[in-house]
């Protein structure tokens, strides 16, 4: 790491996937040992991305081939999880092609029929469902502040987390902040509604992301592209941004050593495509089958155990759906063709 003053999206890039980077160190935890995702929450996770699964593979016709494609894969655990929620149906597993997309190496002992790679398939080369579960919220991203005199300049900073502030922003970084992050557009681009920024705001330029996520929906040739991701939109931006870092499972300062995660909320409406529709985890999952429902207390006196694990069941279903949680996750949902697209739309 360089103790040089750079802009956030360089010195996170640095951090987080650079040699002793936080994700790609030789040997490390991967996420799991810092924070807990709905992945490693419950299986019920992996199951609802399976019948997904399901559902894509029915609307495709049953493909000969078809991709599960798992972008920011972590260790490969919904991967690993959605086989195991296939076994019983074998001639889906016998067409079934995954694909774990991770910067970090492959991980010892995981199930040889995962493919793993550090890039995306090629554009239009896969049939079938690509799945990112936080990785747009890892993709590093410029910080931007309002100084003392309104002016939004570019925030620069050190490994250590110091900041001071940059240059103003100007080009395609201030038209996207004028589109979707207006409260902060520099004052040539600022509508003539929005009253300039009070010193001290900030938030995120969320260019990287929206051209990593339309790369991501283009290695589809058909088939259905899902984020689930920290998100906010044009409506609710936070005033001070979301930018923080998360270390051995508790949110930290964030800096540029690599030694915590650098992270921060997601402009999910900006990354959607002409296809793509936005809606809450909780009402993705409910849609999948994971409802967080108790089982009747009379199952309590005919089947003791049986009652004991659908009552597991459901606590694992209430965390995944609590709409203060895990459930007010964002999910990004877009059709490739015309195929899938009527799958998790609300009422259909």
């Amino acid at each position: 790491m360089t103790s040089e003053w750079c802009g956030w999206r360089d010195a996170a890039e640095a951090a987080l996937y650079g040699p002793d980077g936080f994700y790609t160190r030789p040997g490390g935890p991967g996420p799991a040992g810092h924070f807990r995702t709905s992945v490693h929450a419950s299986p019920l996770f992996a199951g609802a991305v399976a019948r997904l699964l399901r559902d894509v593979d029915a609307a495709l016709g049953h493909p000969d081939e078809l991709a599960l494609i798992d972008v920011g894969a972590g260790r490969g655990e919904l991967l690993t999880g959605v086989l195991a929620a296939s076994d019983a149906d074998p001639d889906l597993l016998a067409r079934l092609r995954p694909y774990a997309v991770e910067r970090a190496a492959r991980p010892a002992g995981l199930d040889a029929r995962i493919r793993w790679s550090a890039r995306l398939p090629e554009p239009g080369s896969a049939v079938g469902l690509l799945f990112a579960n936080e990785w747009l919220d890892n993709i590093p991203v410029d910080v931007v502040a309002a100084d003392g005199d309104g002016v939004v300049r570019r925030v620069l900073v050190r490994a250590d987390g110091t900041e001071r502030p940059g240059e103003p922003v100007d080009g395609p970084d201030a038209d996207w902040l004028a589109r979707w992050w207006p409260t902060l557009a520099p004052e040539t681009r600022r509508p003539p509604e929005v009253p300039p920024p009070a010193p001290g705001t900030r938030g995120e330029i969320g260019r990287p992301r929206d051209a990593a996520w339309t790369r991501a929906v283009r290695s589809l040739r058909a088939g259905l592209a899902v984020a689930a991701d920290y998100a906010h939109t044009r409506a609710d931006r936070p005033p001070f941004g979301t930018l923080t870092g998360f270390r051995a499972g508790r949110e930290v300062p964030p800096v540029a050593d690599g030694t915590a995660d650098v992270t921060a909320h997601v402009a999910l409406d900006a990354c959607a495509g002409p296809t793509g529709r936005l809606l809450s985890q909780r009402a993705a999952l409910r849609s999948l089958g994971v409802t967080g429902r108790r089982p009747p207390l009379a199952l309590a006196s005919t089947d003791p155990a049986g009652y004991v694990r659908a009552l597991s069941a459901a606590g694992a279903a209430a965390e995944l759906t609590d709409p203060a949680g895990l459930g007010g996750f964002g999910w990004l949902v877009e059709p490739v063709g015309p195929d899938c697209a009527e799958l998790l739309r609300p009422g259909a």
